[in-house]
């Protein structure tokens, strides 16, 4: 079937950038003899299946662009997980009206229930809606931020976490800001707000961030703003990460892996 693919036909799909059809168009056109479908239903045909692969395409380039890990999408998530949250709130963020109506989110928890994981998932369906996201550490965007201001890069790097629709802050309020690095956290939350999202993860509530900023007047202002316009998705229960475990295969029979006998969870 390759060869009634002409020479002439490939050299113009290529130049006009259609050459990844190249990999399905024989069997396409296989199909279309043996149901003889019409020339426009088929010319419609591939141009769908180009659609969709730019589209993938797109996709994936702007989820590695955001630093979302690729495995923590909302459809790997583990129902079984022995974890407790409000799930009409969780429908509600998965929905993304809060980032069309430029509104926060916090997830507070323990350690390992699962709340980047979360953070991820919602970031990756605001990747497949069109959206521009970036996800950070908190100690990574703060020890970003320094070092941009020793090659004067500072405004340029504070303006690309203002000018994504969703910016992901990961292991919020860890650790106790120097003065500078909570300018910079209160000029991100004032900045951004009514004009983006924001989604904090924490083990710490909003309640307790204060005690980490240098400044309590900035600190104060700051996180009264981000809070009025933040829901607050709280995680409880065991460890989520030994489901994402890796395991031996002989685990598999009779044990699903990452679990242990008797459906502990993680």
């Amino acid at each position: 079937m390759t060869d009634l693919i002409s020479t002439d036909l490939k050299a113009a799909m290529r130049r006009l950038r259609l050459g990844k059809l190249l990999d399905t168009l024989p069997e396409r056109l296989a199909l279309a003899r043996q149901q003889r479908t019409p020339h426009q239903d088929f010319l419609f045909t591939l141009l769908v299946d180009e659609c969709q692969r730019r589209d993938n395409a797109a996709l994936t380039t702007r989820a590695q662009r955001a630093l979302l890990d690729p495995e923590m999408i909302l459809e790997r998530w583990d129902p079984t997980a022995k974890v407790t949250y409000d799930e009409a709130l969780l429908a509600e963020l998965v929905s993304l009206r809060f980032v069309e109506a430029h509104r926060h989110a916090t997830i507070v928890g323990p350690v390992g229930v699962g709340k980047t994981f979360i953070a991820h998932a919602l970031g990756h369906i605001a990747c497949r809606r069109g959206h521009t996201v970036l996800a950070l550490r908190t100690d990574r965007l703060l020890k970003m931020l320094k070092h941009a201001r020793l090659d004067h890069s500072h405004e340029a790097e504070l303006r690309k976490l203002l000018a994504v629709d969703v910016l992901i802050v990961d292991d919020f309020g860890l650790d106790a800001m120097d003065i500078t690095e909570s300018r910079d956290v209160h000029e991100i939350l004032t900045e951004r707000d009514r004009a983006g999202s924001i989604i904090i993860t924490s083990n710490r509530g909003p309640d307790e961030w204060l005690g980490t900023f240098a400044d309590p007047v900035r600190a104060q202002a700051a996180i009264d703003r981000f809070t009025s316009n933040a829901y607050d998705l709280v995680i409880d229960g065991e460890s989520y990460r030994k489901r994402l475990k890796p395991t031996s295969p002989s685990s598999k029979s009779g044990t699903k892996p990452g679990q242990k006998k008797g459906g502990s969870g993680n």
